[in-house]
């Protein structure tokens, strides 16, 4: 017979984590008060952004890269489920599993998809997100 112990998630964890495994969404805040929300993919690589956001908001500082893209770096490395991957306006990926990108353009590489912003508009997406620098926030929804 064996016997296992585990410790109990007091009552604020235990709500968090319950909170964090039963969205599958998340929102984006774009610097200037753009908020947008994005359902998130089915795969180890979006439930741990979904753990790691049921501890806090994460702020990303995102460049433009190839006119196409807004990509920075998270801060920690999730796990990687790349694929052959054709992006376009609203994807959000997971890039060598330490950068978030959100795309709105095309692009077609070997990827982890974490997601899709809704309902929005290339045009709309290019706007907020604007030229150079930003700082995007994820939380959970």
């Amino acid at each position: 017979m064996v016997f296992v112990l585990m410790a109990m998630p007091t009552e604020g964890q235990s709500h968090e984590k319950e909170k964090s495994m039963k969205t599958d969404s998340i929102v984006l805040t774009i610097e200037g008060g753009r908020t947008f929300t994005a359902t998130l993919a089915d795969n180890s690589s979006a439930n741990a952004l979904k753990e790691l956001l049921a501890k806090g908001n994460i702020a990303v500082e995102m460049e433009d890269y190839g006119n196409m893209e807004k990509v920075g770096p998270i801060g920690t490395s999730l796990p990687r489920n790349d694929r052959q991957t054709t992006t376009g306006p609203g994807d959000i990926i997971l890039y060598q599993g330490k950068y978030l990108v959100i795309y709105y353009d095309t692009n077609s590489w070997n990827f982890t998809r974490l997601g899709k912003i809704d309902n929005v508009t290339q045009a709309e997406l290019k706007s907020a997100l604007g030229e150079g620098g930003v700082r995007v926030t994820l939380s959970l929804e």
